[in-house]
């Protein structure tokens, strides 16, 4: 299942049933689980692990240096899990040691032509990635979030559930839950009600969230007093999954 031109480290562990296709180069004690496809001209590098079923096109780079001045060789790692779409010139950096020294990517995500995910990244799943979308250090990508094309994420920023990032935005701050985000510097544009009714969220469940939106970032209340009364008067798990993430925001959130 190797092609003759594919150059494959003696270190790495290769599952008898992955393909890899022609000029792929595989560097280092790099892990490849069953089912994987790397089609053709995609390189891995050093501590590296690829989950099952993933599918990687060419001229994808995974497990390189990170891009950080501080960055010494140390010996640090990229884990990306299974079931992964990972298309044309993605690049994905190991973590540092000062970031943890691992970057991480989940299972079922869709990860679009020339997206970079850098050093100490920890992506959840069920994600999309549109083209050249752009993930800075050390930032956080809960479960079914969308990126749209062409924007970037400031490092040490946390995007929550089921977020849509809108295309050509840039994220200073981090983003709630269950938010519309965009702009030349993110703004926060009401619920993301589409990606919410497609992932079976019950309309009560939406509309006990559109009156936090309204009460947190549309009244003239001062937002630990909005979130005092959004936390008395509307319960919930998806309500207290929003409060937690405003109040655990060390960069403070897009308003």
């Amino acid at each position: 299942m190797i092609h003759p031109t594919a150059i494959v480290d003696k270190n790495a562990e290769i599952d008898a049933s992955v393909e890899i296709g022609p000029y792929c180069i595989i560097q280092g004690n790099v892990i490849i689980k069953k089912g994987t496809k790397l089609l053709s001209h995609v390189v891995i590098q050093g501590r590296t692990g690829i989950g099952e079923n993933c599918t990687i096109s060419p001229f994808a780079s995974l497990g390189g240096p990170p891009q950080d001045i501080s960055y010494k060789e140390e010996d640090t790692s990229l884990f990306i899990g299974s079931n992964n779409i990972i298309k044309e010139y993605v690049t994905m950096n190991r973590g540092t040691i000062h970031g943890g020294g691992i970057t991480k990517v989940g299972n079922n995500n869709f990860i679009m032509a020339y997206t970079h995910v850098a050093h100490d990244c920890m992506v959840g799943n069920n994600i999309i990635m549109a083209n050249c979308a752009t993930l800075a250090g050390h930032v956080e990508v809960s479960d079914s979030v969308i990126f749209a094309g062409l924007c970037a994420v400031h490092q040490f920023c946390r995007i929550g559930k089921h977020a849509f990032i809108s295309g050509l935005t840039g994220v200073p701050k981090d983003v709630p839950p269950f938010m519309i985000a965009a702009g030349s510097r993110a703004k926060l544009y009401g619920l993301n009600v589409v990606g919410l009714e497609r992932h079976g969220f019950p309309k009560e469940e939406i509309s006990k969230l559109k009156k936090a939106y309204r009460i947190l970032f549309r009244s003239a209340l001062p937002l630990t007093e909005s979130l005092k009364i959004i936390k008395e008067e509307l319960a919930g798990e998806h309500i207290a999954e929003l409060v937690d993430f405003i109040e655990s925001s060390k960069r403070g959130i897009c308003r």
